[in-house]
């Protein structure tokens, strides 16, 4: 987590500079003015079995439709409480979706945990954003079966693959995807370490959440997402 300790003491110290020059102004500015708005989800207050609140779900592709729901386990990153989707199906193209709702994005940091703990055609979890609607988005996802690492973008329903790393994805392992946005800059990290960094504009702004694929059985938990301003 230093890395990302180090993005965000940086990022926020030039914005807390600017602010400063407003206040100096006269102009009275909050917090999430300076330092752009902050959103933190641990699922913990959330009831078991019923979808996170503040979240919707969606879907991209073919076969059976989502269903997202806030589960209880053991060994969780944070207290007891994980997000997963319950709905398994083989079929290849199926991508069920978790969005964060009502909001919208363009320059921002945002991480995810997930474990991925089962499938046989699938053993991914991902990370959407810049999110249009379920058919119009970036992701930046993670396989287990595969052990790679890819980003994409998804126009009209279609993936269109950007960039890719190879490496190891233990499957049942707690692993850390995270994004940060600049402008068309789009810098990927795997477990904290940058795996890609790609200039893209499809895309310049909108909603962050969670993705996985086909019959994939994967946990998610403490979401964060930072704006930046």
């Amino acid at each position: 987590m230093k890395k990302l300790f180090v993005t965000l003491v940086v990022c926020l110290s030039s914005s807390l500079i600017s602010g400063y020059a407003h206040a100096q102004q006269g102009q009275k500015l909050t917090t999430s003015e300076i330092l752009g708005e902050r959103r933190e989800y641990y699922f913990d207050d959330n009831k078991v079995d019923e979808l996170p609140v503040g979240f919707q779900s969606a879907f991209t592709g073919k076969g059976e439709s989502e269903r997202w729901i806030v589960k209880k386990i053991e060994h969780a990153p944070s207290a007891d409480n994980v997000v997963v989707q319950t709905k398994l199906n083989d079929t290849d193209y199926r991508f069920p979706l978790l969005i964060l709702d009502g909001v919208s994005y363009k320059d921002f940091m945002v991480f995810v945990k997930f474990r991925a703990v089962s499938g046989k055609t699938d053993q991914a979890g991902g990370l959407v954003f810049r999110y249009k609607d379920n058919n119009n988005y970036y992701v930046l996802r993670a396989n287990a079966l595969e052990n790679n690492v890819r980003l994409y973008t998804v126009i009209n329903g279609n993936r269109r693959q950007i960039a890719e790393k190879n490496t190891k994805v233990t499957s049942n392992e707690w692993h850390l995807l995270k994004v940060i946005c600049k402008a068309d800059k789009i810098q990927c990290f795997f477990n904290n370490t940058k795996v890609f960094e790609v200039s893209d504009d499809t895309f310049d702004s909108g909603s962050v959440g969670l993705w996985t694929k086909s019959d994939s059985y994967t946990f998610f938990d403490d979401m964060v997402m930072q704006e930046m301003k």
